[in-house]
């Protein structure tokens, strides 16, 4: 048993079988889901076999989903949530449902993974730049090199909240400031950052965010969510248009194309409800414990990690400012010179037949473990590191 938040007392082993089978620290790639989250796709499957939707509330549930999202990064409200596939989709409302002008730009990070590179880079054929920030040495994104960037055509910077590869955490607020100086807006990439580290839209000052739910928020692939600040939504014509975009959907034979004024303007058609079930359920066990809970034991978590790199002549890559941690603890082995070592790929392979799960990323090491591993758990992935 453990005492997290807010006196909530759960049994990790049954919110998390994964517990008995494996040392998982693979949270940021694809996580595993949550004991609740397959109950709630077993009882949508149940409810779709035996009755289809008669009777069934999935939509009543889907707007519950929402306000819980909302309530999670902070929004006003189940009016600033849209559900999409995915981050990319998310990302994707922005750089095309924006309306460009030849010489705009767009500002990123030239270590963003590529769904927060390629939409933009693909505005080059409209005329617009886009301009990479570069990460520092010592993996950092350093706030004040993205200021810098920013100029009177800057329209978007895009940004990730937390870089894959690093684990660098950046601070928004300093750049949300001066891109809306000059009339820009900040899209935020927040699939390493959500259901791991607070995040409030309005204090980070985010106009756009976008994140699937298969990471962190321990839910299955192909369903997230994308928050568009509410006064925005009617700058961003929706990149695909169906029937549930439109003003009084339910009404069908009345063919009225009107967009809806919220978010719901970015959801052309039905919704992966199984998917948005699940969200629904991880969500709510992460509000259980609080948020704050979950990352101050991801917090020690990680110390411990670096900790024990550190004696194993390990070396932390990722920056660990207390701006700049997060989740992610990026590292490579000892220097030749020190102690040989084998490659890092057989160091992943060796250690997933002790059943312990890291991963490669940019050819360092990565583990990312979330608030119901073990300190246990922690060690062993240190012993058994060559």
């Amino acid at each position: 048993m453990s005492n997290l938040g807010r006196g909530l007392s759960l049994d990790l082993t049954d919110e998390f079988p994964i517990l008995r089978n494996l040392a998982f620290f693979n949270h940021a790639g694809v996580a595993p889901i949550s004991r609740r989250a397959a109950d709630a796709l077993r009882r949508y499957a149940s409810q779709a076999e035996s009755a289809a939707y008669y009777k069934a509330g999935w939509y009543a549930r889907a707007r519950q989903v929402k306000r819980l999202a909302a309530q999670l990064i902070g929004a006003r409200g189940e009016q600033e949530i849209a559900f999409v596939a995915n981050t990319s989709t998310g990302l994707s409302l922005v750089a095309k449902g924006l309306d460009w002008r030849p010489g705009d730009n767009a500002v990123i990070t030239n270590v963003e993974y590529p769904a927060n590179r390629y939409p933009w880079q693909d505005l080059q054929r409209f005329g617009v730049q886009m301009i990479e920030v570069r990460q520092r040495p010592d993996g950092r994104i350093d706030p004040g090199d993205v200021v810098a960037a920013v100029d009177a055509r800057t329209r978007v910077v895009s940004i990730s909240h937390v870089q894959y590869a690093s684990g660098c955490r950046v601070e928004l607020k300093p750049i949300a400031d001066r891109v809306h100086e000059v009339g820009g807006y900040l899209c935020v990439d927040a699939i390493q950052s959500v259901g791991v580290l607070p995040v409030d839209v309005q204090a980070m000052g985010i106009d756009f965010l976008a994140a699937d739910g298969h990471k962190w928020l321990l839910s299955p692939e192909g369903c997230g969510v994308f928050y568009c600040r509410g006064e925005l939504a009617g700058r961003l014509h929706p990149n695909v248009v169906g029937w549930m975009n439109m003003v009084d959907a339910s009404n069908y034979g009345d063919y009225r194309f009107e967009f809806q004024p919220d978010a719901r303007r970015f959801e052309p058609g039905s919704y992966n409800v199984p998917g948005v079930m699940a969200l629904g359920a991880s969500l709510q066990l992460l509000l259980e414990v609080g948020i704050d809970a979950v990352w101050a034991r991801v917090e020690a978590l990680t110390a411990r990690l670096c900790q024990g790199l550190a004696r194993r002549g390990y070396r932390v890559f990722s920056p660990r400012g207390d701006a700049e941690r997060s989740g992610i603890v990026t590292f490579d082995p000892p220097e030749p010179s020190v102690r040989p070592t084998p490659p890092p790929a057989s160091i992943v392979a060796e250690l997933e037949k002790r059943g312990i799960i890291i991963v490669l990323r940019e050819g360092r090491l990565r583990a990312s473990p979330h608030f119901y591993n073990t300190a246990e758990q922690i060690d062993a992935l240190i012993d058994a590191l060559p």
